[in-house]
């Protein structure tokens, strides 16, 4: 029997959201919700919604779960360590071209807009995985999503207790709300279309790191200041003082990251989100302030390795997990 929609890392920040969305609107015998831990299995079929066991280590878990699939969410799995990545998404690409999946949405980033030139190391692993689909000759769409908005914290460094945020950039960012996201995306996959193409989806506006910390000092009525520095100072300052217990490492290979926003690479904004969505995404400004009046002391929980629990990491890995960002040795972006 066709199963219309599948979709992985359903346990998610994101897939949850594509998945609650999905069965908001389709009938639920269309949908399945799929994660690597075989425990997760009630938690879906309680509330009526079929499970498939999808491990990227294990291929033939991946072959199993994909057999009569249409559409599959293809969520980037959350390390950053290159070559396991690439296994890991060669493995899933492969069982998608054997099992003749129809249509594979993959979860990408909006480094670089729509180039495929980005030297954000993040990006390389996406820009990497698009080409393993394009060899593979199987029908796909590469949804490049915004930034998170929701993860601005750990952006910008910045804590409750913060009273100088030091970075290397003050680049625009179209900063886009993971819940939107998540919409957007699933009404992406009901829509359909966009065979062999690149998406961008993301908020109408972009905000500075600059302008961040007004609208924190604004809406908290903190005094924070801002101050460029440049990327050998950034890693120095953050490995001796960062709160959440990120090593040096970590902060190393974020300079990539700040390096890219500083060329402009997360300015690109594109009307398809909102035309998904119906009505204009929550602008980065707005949504920050939102966050912030609710609880002024806002935290997102990747910015703390230093905590017994930190959560889970975001579906597209725009965070590394948490030991990732403990171990310099470990820690290398794609």
């Amino acid at each position: 029997m066709t199963l219309k929609y599948l979709v992985t890392g359903a346990t998610g920040g994101l897939g949850s959201r594509v998945l609650s969305h999905l069965i908001a609107n389709v009938p639920r015998s269309e949908v399945a919700a799929a994660s690597s831990k075989e425990a997760n299995r009630k938690q879906f079929e309680d509330r009526g919604i079929a499970f498939r066991v999808v491990n990227y280590e294990d291929p033939q878990t991946l072959e199993s779960a994909f057999e009569d699939v249409e559409n599959l969410l293809f969520v980037s799995t959350n390390t950053f360590d290159v070559e396991k990545r690439r296994n890991q998404h060669q493995s899933f690409v492969d069982a998608a071209k054997k099992m003749n999946v129809k249509h594979v949405w993959y979860t990408s980033l909006a480094f670089g807009g729509y180039g495929s030139d980005s030297k954000a190391n993040v990006q390389q692993a996406h820009l990497l995985t698009e080409e393993m689909m394009r060899q593979a000759d199987i029908n796909f769409t590469s949804i490049r999503e915004g930034l998170y908005t929701d993860a601005f914290p750990v952006f910008m460094g910045w804590y409750p207790s913060t009273s100088t945020i030091y970075l290397p950039s003050d680049g625009p960012v179209a900063f886009t709300l993971r819940a939107e996201l998540g919409e957007a995306t699933a009404r992406l996959m009901m829509r359909g279309g966009h065979d062999r193409e690149i998406v961008l989806l993301t908020a109408q506006q972009t905000i500075t790191f600059s302008g961040i910390v007004d609208v924190i000092n604004e809406t908290t009525g903190r005094q924070v200041q801002f101050k460029l520095v440049s990327p050998e100072e950034f890693v120095t300052l953050k490995a001796a003082t960062d709160e959440g217990g990120k090593s040096e490492g970590f902060f190393q290979a974020l300079t990539s990251w700040y390096d890219a926003i500083s060329k402009g690479e997360t300015s690109t904004i594109d009307p398809l989100m909102a035309d998904l969505l119906g009505r204009d995404p929550v602008s980065p400004r707005d949504a920050i302030r939102d966050l912030l009046t609710r609880d002024r002391d806002y935290e997102w929980h990747q910015n703390y390795v230093n905590r017994v629990a930190v959560g889970s990491v975001v579906g597209s890995g725009q965070f590394p997990s948490r030991n990732d960002a403990v171990s310099a040795r470990r820690l290398q972006l794609p």
